[in-house]
């Protein structure tokens, strides 16, 4: 019985340890801008999931090697977003958006 209630008790403390490390790991959406609203973006992922993340003022935006700024965001356009999640709320670290928009390329 002692050992069931140790072995028990450290698998809790694993299992606690691991959701801690868990949040503020860098995370990644790619797809398509679904929507903007404020510091909020809306991404559909390739997978069908819509995933928000929110702005920060140290949100990097590029195409290719080109710094942009955030109204180079627009809705329709292909991103790769890498984000961390905090107290369930994400944000954006770095928005690269497709090098050749979709509409553009043949």
């Amino acid at each position: 019985m002692r050992n069931w209630i140790v072995g028990f008790v450290v698998a809790v403390l694993a299992l606690s340890a691991a959701a801690m490390a868990h949040e503020g790991h860098v995370h990644k959406a790619l797809g398509t801008v679904a929507s903007i609203a404020g510091n909020q973006v809306e991404v559909k992922t390739t997978d069908g999931k819509v995933v928000t993340v929110v702005l920060a003022a140290k949100t990097v935006f590029t195409r290719g090697k080109v710094k942009l700024d955030a109204t180079a965001l627009k809705v329709g356009e292909r991103v790769s977003v890498d984000y961390t999640e905090v107290k369930k709320v994400n944000t954006a670290k770095t928005i690269k958006l497709a090098e050749t928009p979709v509409a553009l390329k043949q």
